[in-house]
């Protein structure tokens, strides 16, 4: 439990966090070495409408696509994530993917059987991460040499679905034997299913949901506010060095608190020695509790690497959610054909279970094949990748189906 805990500071300034605290290779095995690759699209149209010229994303891939090109599974990942799933860069990279202990030779979603894909989406948060390539407000509008700040039009999750599937073309993949991501990630799972299903098989939908419902849609808005208030976003016309960082940093430190479940702050909070009465807290206002500095630090030191804008689209992305992209639900799950693996978590206060049970009753009454398990762990949202491999038999054999 103590290296699982430490692990989730990896990645959680933000939604959800890395798996590096699921089971790991032998310390003498080699770990599997993977490389960024990039793929660009010279015109890209979005589903409101607009042109984006020059689009860029960054992919990898794990294990060999067949001669038939019918292997492939496609990976789409969280909010805070990349293409980043499993595998080292370099041998003596610190942490791998965040689904490492899912994703290689012999795991549940096993490469020596299935070429595994994953991209980074557009206006991916980590626009400033060398191993990201993302298009977004942060990248260069050519038609003035400025950042496109919030000229960049609005994307929705059905755009990261579109651009996976150009870069899935460009492979000679027109079929995906799944595909399987955690929160924002089971959002294009399930949108994939939903637009496109002559191309996909399975979904494996993993602390996810259907649609962003009203108390999603506005929980979701209390993380834009901090960047909106911060002097130095400017209506999103600044540079990155004089970045709205202080409202970055505390929206990812109210992401953080969303993410997790009390116990874990209860947790921590042991360790820190916290108390209501603290000494600094109750003689200036200034000073803070300790349980507030660990939250509050580790979020500033995230934001480095992460662009307040890009935040800003996604949070919209995942406003905008809704399954098939319809005017319901139901609707716009009609037409999805593909088996459905749900994974919500009992613990999770973020996209509470009832979003993925409302998904998976709606494919039930449709007729679709439709399984749900429920995680269950201390980690609220985050269970869904520090615990998943708790479900690798079940995702394992759901793949073989």
């Amino acid at each position: 439990m103590l290296r699982k805990l430490s692990v989730v500071w990896l990645l959680t300034s933000v939604w959800l966090v890395s798996g590096c605290a699921a089971a790991q290779p032998a310390a003498d095995s080699a770990p599997m070495l993977v490389e960024k690759q990039t793929f660009t699209l010279p015109v890209f149209t979005t589903f409101g409408g607009q042109k984006i010229e020059n689009v860029k994303v960054g992919w990898e891939s794990y294990g060999t696509l067949s001669p038939a090109k019918d292997n492939a599974i496609l990976i789409t990942h969280y909010f805070s994530g990349t293409s980043h799933a499993a595998g080292r860069y370099h041998p003596d990279d610190a942490a791998p993917g965040y689904w490492d202990a899912l994703i290689g030779p012999g795991k549940a979603i096993d490469t020596n059987k299935y070429f595994v894909v994953s991209a980074d989406t557009l206006v991916n948060l980590n626009a400033y991460d060398d191993k990201v390539i993302t298009t977004g407000p942060a990248t260069i509008n050519p038609l003035t040499g400025k950042p496109y700040g919030l000229d960049f039009p609005v994307v929705t999750i059905r755009d990261f679905v579109n651009v996976q599937k150009a870069l899935l073309e460009s492979l000679g993949i027109t079929r995906l034997h799944a595909v399987v991501g955690p929160s924002m990630g089971s959002m294009q799972a399930l949108d994939w299913a939903a637009a496109y299903p002559d191309w996909v098989e399975r979904v494996i939908s993993v602390i996810g949901s259907g649609e962003s419902d009203a108390w999603t849609t506005a929980a979701l808005e209390q993380w834009t506010m901090p960047i909106r208030l911060d002097p130095n976003w400017q209506d999103g016309n600044y540079t990155r060095e004089s970045a709205p960082v202080a409202g970055l940093a505390a929206a990812l430190a109210l992401i953080t608190q969303h993410a997790l479940h009390p116990g874990y702050f209860e947790s921590q909070g042991n360790k820190l020695g916290y108390q209501p009465l603290e000494k600094g807290p109750l003689e200036d206002i200034r000073t803070r509790h300790t349980i507030v500095d660990w939250l509050f630090n580790r979020a500033k030191s995230r934001a480095t690497h992460m662009d307040a804008n890009h935040l800003l689209y996604l949070v919209r992305a995942c406003q905008l959610y809704v399954a098939g992209h319809q005017q319901s639900l139901s609707q716009g799950l009609a037409d999805v054909s593909a088996k459905t693996l749900f994974l919500p978590a009992s613990s999770d206060l973020l996209l509470m279970p009832y979003l993925a049970e409302s998904a998976h009753d709606t494919l039930t009454d449709q007729g679709v094949n439709s399984e749900l398990i429920t995680l269950h762990g201390p980690l609220g949202h985050l269970e869904g990748v520090a615990d998943v491999q708790e479900q690798a038999s079940a995702i394992q054999a759901f793949l073989e189906k």
